[in-house]
């Protein structure tokens, strides 16, 4: 069957250089991260009551809502927590399970409570995280002249939209913002003199503040749009807003309170260097790549921005999780190399030949950038895992090519031609050859079987090892015979480094020939320790 490789070389190579190139071709566009792909999902459900207190919070808020979003479908766990004003609960959905379908599930359960949440709380707002709950990239803004308000807007408005913009950010988010606000600071002692409360304050605002379209008028030739300030802006306007006019007696903010600009929420804060500052969070898409979209914000997006900025505004990028990706991916690289080198020089020290030891080589290159063509296929990427399963596939991807080589070379030493011994030994040696290929793939495959977060980390680690040894073994029943009937040559090993090698096989296989003679003559002892083993095995396993 494999006689054809040997007889046609010019199949046999093409058949590899097919290997080769479609598995350099899904390199090039496999993604690259820094483990394994999983699909956890963090919905987190904020429901802010201004004014309460925790305990009230706790009873009628987020016990409502975390009763009724525990029954959701593909939940894994919830953790909530009640603060003055703001109740929070994350639901943590289980491993892969599709995020889409569990936001749609919780936000259907949280529409079940509404209705039952007190007057004067906010709807709740769901937000979804999928991935990493850590961004790919932080970028700092701190400034000696701008306030964190000022900041927070330009960010908001210039920084952000660029960013989001960039090809597989999912979101750009501001940390640590300072909105601008107008913060009504009330004196209790001069509302009680005045006989005014909280909620006349608020309905003040509300009736006097607000933002209305007036519409616009039109004509015979043209339309005029009608502008009406119904805002206030300034805190002199909030200051002069009538809260209670009785007999004809006004009272007014500035009357009962202090009105001033802040941030809406000062309750947060983000520090560089000891200097307030504001902070962006570039996340990734589960389907992009990490290094290339932080590639294309830090050498694209960061000096324009940075040209951008304000006069005594500085910006850059504080923390880059690529950096780590890529230096422990290096040193996988790295890895593989030395790997190849080392299999390389024991190939040699046992063959002694550099003839004998290019042909299970060049299984080594042909392996692992073949398998990239299984792993593309099945939609993996290049990380930690895949490439730790390749260090380790280079010891057993030669293993296929060895055994031919050696049996081969065993008829040339006969007397053959390298032709005829690739045949016959091809011939002799291809069944094995296939055994080992399948029992090895089936040793590695049953783990991407398994279950939770082990097997979603080994899964890609499972079969790209199995998928390794696989292609080994395709080439070694296509390309190693070819290479051994053009390559291999009967060579006399009287003197020099491969007689010593000969010499110290020979050696090595009488002592072993003595050693089974003696076992097969004699077999009471080796069944006695194999018993003696085969008992021990349970007490070394318990200890």
């Amino acid at each position: 069957m494999f006689d054809i490789f040997i007889k046609r070389p010019v199949l046999a190579t093409v058949v590899s250089l097919l290997i080769f190139f479609l598995g350099l071709r899904a390199l090039s566009d496999l993604p690259v991260r820094q483990y394994p792909t999983m699909t956890n999902t963090v919905i987190t459900i904020t429901t802010s009551y201004p004014g309460a207190d925790a305990n009230l919070i706790q009873g009628f808020i987020t016990q409502q809502i975390q009763n009724t979003v525990a029954t959701s479908e593909g939940l894994d766990y919830l953790i909530s927590t009640s603060a003055q004003g703001l109740s929070t609960i994350k639901a943590y959905i289980k491993l892969n399970v599709n995020p889409n379908a569990a936001m749609t599930e919780v936000s259907s359960k949280v529409n079940e409570v509404m209705a039952f949440l007190p007057r004067g709380s906010q709807n709740p707002v769901i937000k979804k995280e999928t991935g990493s709950t850590i961004a790919a990239a932080y970028m700092a803004f701190e400034s000696k002249e701008m306030s964190a308000e000022q900041i927070t807007d330009y960010v908001n408005r210039v920084v952000v939209p660029k960013v989001a913009a960039i090809s597989g950010v999912s979101k750009a988010e501001v940390l640590g913002a300072k909105k601008f606000s107008m913060r009504i600071w009330l004196d209790p002692e001069r509302m009680a003199m005045l006989n005014v409360t909280s909620e006349d304050v608020v309905n003040a605002l509300n009736a006097n503040s607000f933002i209305a379209a007036a519409g616009s008028t039109k004509g015979w030739y043209d339309i005029i749009t009608t502008q009406a300030q119904t805002d206030l802006t300034s805190p002199e306007a909030f200051s002069d807003l009538v809260v209670r006019n009785v007999d004809s007696q006004l009272v007014r903010i500035r009357d009962i309170a202090t009105a001033s600009m802040g941030p809406e929420n000062p309750d947060t804060s983000v520090l560089v260097n000891g200097r307030s500052a504001i902070f962006v969070g570039v996340s990734t898409t589960p389907e992009a790549n990490p290094l290339d979209v932080v590639s294309v914000l830090v050498n694209d997006a960061l000096p324009d921005i940075k040209r951008q900025l304000p006069t005594g505004l500085n910006g850059d990028v504080l923390y880059d999780s690529t950096i780590f990706i890529e230096e422990s991916i290096n040193e996988v690289i790295h890895t593989i190399f030395e790997a190849a080198v080392i299999v390389m020089v024991v190939i040699f020290l046992f063959m002694g030949s550099l003839r004998s030891v290019l042909i299970p080589i060049v299984t080594v290159p042909l392996s692992l950038i073949g398998v990239a063509m299984m792993l593309a296929f099945l939609g993996f990427s290049i990380n930690l895992l895949t490439l730790l399963a390749m260090v380790l596939a280079i010891g057993l991807v030669v293993d296929d090519a060895i055994v031919v080589v050696e049996n081969v070379h065993r008829h040339i030493e006969e007397g053959k031609t390298p032709f005829d011994a690739a045949i016959i030994g091809t011939r002799e040696i291809s069944t094995p050859v296939i055994s080992m290929t399948i029992t090895l793939a089936a040793v590695y495959a049953p783990i991407a079987f398994m279950g939770g977060i082990t097997g979603t980390l080994f899964k890609e680690f499972a079969l790209t090892l199995a998928g390794a040894v696989v292609v080994s073994g395709v080439i070694a029943l296509t390309l190693s015979p070819m290479m051994c009937s053009k390559l291999l040559r009967h060579e006399a090993k009287d003197t020099g480094f491969a007689a010593w090698v000969d010499r110290t096989f020979n050696r090595l296989q009488k002592g072993y020939m003595r050693l089974l003679d003696m076992s097969l003559h004699d077999r009471t002892p080796t069944v006695v320790f194999v018993f003696i083993i085969m008992g021990s095995l349970y007490f070394l396993f318990t200890a």
